[in-house]
């Protein structure tokens, strides 16, 4: 990516682009498969990607593969795109699917797709893409339904507010010759990057197939790491990347095909019957209004947002009855003028005054992320609002009694009707109602947003926080930007990832891996968003930092290393990104630009007819 000037950002061409728009609950969303182009087709291949380095099989996460240099590494990470898969007939003449897109990540085990409605024939060589045609590349990111794999919110590879998709990034460790270990981070995008991989095989595909395509990390780390070569974003010129790209060319060699059905060797993605839908027959569709630089999300289908299901979710977020004691609900802790964090407290207080171990995070912008807590523990929205209710540090009651008390009530008993169809009350219906609620506290219209539609202007001091934002610490390139954007770009603000941002030399707080059980995940927390982050202090899982000035601080000074730090902060001079007292002064400044003026007012975001 190209160092930033946001004077050079002509806000209302983005604006025409990233107007607000609106889209009904009810919406039918779908996933995009693959169209093939050849007119006689009758069979699939699965086309499955092995990771390895050196011919042997990857570990993620292990600095224990040796490059050529004899220098020990590890990968973190490895995702691409794939477009236009071909298949060459023994006979001559390629068979191409013009409109064939996949998105691989390794590390999370997405390592397969399928290409459909294939002709019969024997093939010699496969063909396609890393990356995108510009066409693809630069089209509305924000048109892909939620499952399609150029939904920027699914892959995490848009470049944000600069436009395109990075093609390929891998990232991950590496030990110095003093020991110490660093981070490299290779992210390879834009038109002229664009790789086409072309791979002979021997395919009988008569039936269904499955192919196995070994891709040998190993061959894109030909050079010798230092400080200076451990990162690329693929700038005009950069011989790193142009190395790299031909790296990536040559990487994938075959394993081994199979053949008939039920012996593909991965899916593309599990499939599984969704719950009953449970809405009253009456009930309003409720207005879902986002802005068209988000991506569409993938609302629950079982549970349609309604004007009776929110309205009945948000009396719930503020009822006590759903405390032991009733002195608390999730108001207490989750404020809305303070978009729904609780200002000023490093950690929450539990209904009888129990002192509880993590910051409460804010709460919108939810209808996108996938897991939920610090340490992703809850999978679904509708899984984490009855945690905090059962929690023995946190409101400390049982569902039962809860069901119990609001069915004694005058209100409630009607108040469920309206949104579900009967006068029952249970613990699942309570749960869809908190879902509605939170789903819909959606933020957009900070005076960043509005600056972007030619509303506002940012100062000087905004603009330059911007651009140190959006520009990576690279000198070898003269790049000396804060280099946020890695962890924190996109119109969200976050990757809606896990993270070590180098808090602790030793962890307290495992994190992550209190959840998977995994070593590496030790010391990783949720990425939030940075929208509204002016008003959810104090900051860090554990409320740590009071300020937003002792946050930069932290990362221009104060980061520790250990063996889980990510590769985008460990390959960093030690402490950080050395930035002037000026320019920390500038990120501050743009960071408050985030600021819904609704939220700061104490409104609660959603709106009935």
């Amino acid at each position: 990516m190209d160092r930033m000037r946001l004077e050079g950002i002509k806000f209302k061409a983005l604006a025409k682009r990233f107007a607000t728009v609106a889209c009904g609950c009810f919406l039918s969303l779908w996933s995009l498969g693959y169209v093939a182009s050849a007119p006689n087709t009758a069979h699939k291949l699965t086309v499955q990607i092995v990771p390895q380095f050196n011919s042997k099989s990857l570990v993620f996460d292990n600095v224990s593969f040796t490059n050529a240099m004899g220098q020990s590494v590890s990968v973190t990470r490895a995702d691409f795109l794939v477009s236009d898969f071909a298949l060459h007939r023994k006979d001559g003449g390629w068979i191409e699917q013009t409109n064939c897109q996949a998105y691989i990540s390794l590390h999370e085990k997405r390592s397969s797709f399928n290409a459909e409605n294939l002709a019969a024939g024997n093939y010699d060589r496969i063909r396609f893409h890393v990356g995108l045609k510009p066409e693809l590349n630069h089209s509305n990111p924000a048109k892909y339904a939620p499952e399609h794999p150029l939904n920027p919110n699914l892959n995490g590879m848009h470049w944000g507010w600069t436009g395109g998709y990075v093609f390929f990034a891998i990232e991950g460790r590496w030990r110095t010759e003093e020991g110490k270990l660093s981070g490299y981070s290779f992210h390879l995008g834009n038109d002229a990057m664009l790789m086409t991989v072309e791979v002979p095989v021997v395919l009988d595909l008569n039936k269904d197939q499955s192919l196995a395509l070994a891709l040998n990390l190993d061959q894109l780390f030909a050079a010798r790491l230092t400080g200076a070569s451990s990162s690329t974003h693929s700038r005009a010129g950069d011989d790193l990347a142009a190395s790299l790209r031909k790296g990536v060319e040559h990487a994938f060699s075959v394993v081994n095909t199979k053949g008939g059905a039920g012996e593909t060797i991965a899916s593309v993605a599990s499939t599984h019957s969704p719950a009953p839908m449970l809405v009253a027959p009456k009930a309003t569709p409720y207005r879902f209004a986002i802005s068209a630089q988000f991506p569409i999300p993938e609302l629950p289908r079982d549970n349609p947002l309604t004007e009776e299901g929110v309205e009945l979710g948000h009396r719930l977020f503020g009822e006590k009855l759903l405390s032991i004691n009733g002195q608390q609900s999730c108001a207490t802790c989750h404020r809305a003028e303070a978009a729904f964090a609780d200002p000023g407290k490093r950690v929450n207080l539990g209904a009888e005054g129990q002192v509880g171990t993590r910051n409460a995070m804010p709460i919108y912008n939810l209808a996108w992320k996938k897991s939920f807590f610090w340490d992703g523990r809850a999978p679904s929205l509708r899984e984490q609002v009855l945690m905090p209710i059962q929690n023995p540090i946190e409101m400390h009651e049982t569902l039962d009694r809860v069901v119990a008390k609001l069915a004694k009530t005058k209100f409630y008993p009607s108040a469920f009707e309206k949104a579900f169809g009967s006068r029952e009350i249970n613990s699942d219906r309570i749960a869809r109602a908190l879902e509605q609620f939170v789903l819909s506290q959606v933020s957009f219209d900070s005076k960043f947003d509005r600056a972007l539609d030619g509303k506002e202007t940012l100062t000087d001091e905004e603009k330059r926080g911007f651009e140190l934002f959006m520009t990576e610490y690279d000198p070898r390139h003269g790049q000396y930007g804060a280099d946020c954007f890695h962890c924190h770009g996109g119109p969200f603000f976050t990757t809606h990832g896990f993270a070590n941002n180098g808090l602790d030399s030793k962890f307290k707080d495992l994190g992550r891996s209190v959840v998977t059980k995994a070593e590496a995940d030790q010391g990783k927390f949720a990425v939030p968003s940075l929208r509204n982050v002016e008003l959810t202090g104090p900051y860090m899982h554990d409320g740590r930092f009071k300020t937003l000035e002792e946050v930069v601080d932290h990362y221009c000074t104060g980061m520790k290393r250990t063996t889980t730090l990510d590769p985008n902060l460990a390959k960093h001079p030690d402490g950080g990104v050395p930035l002037s007292v000026e320019d920390r002064k500038a990120l501050v400044a743009f960071l408050k630009t985030l600021t819904e003026e609704d939220l700061k007012q104490g409104r609660v975001q959603f709106t009935l007819k």
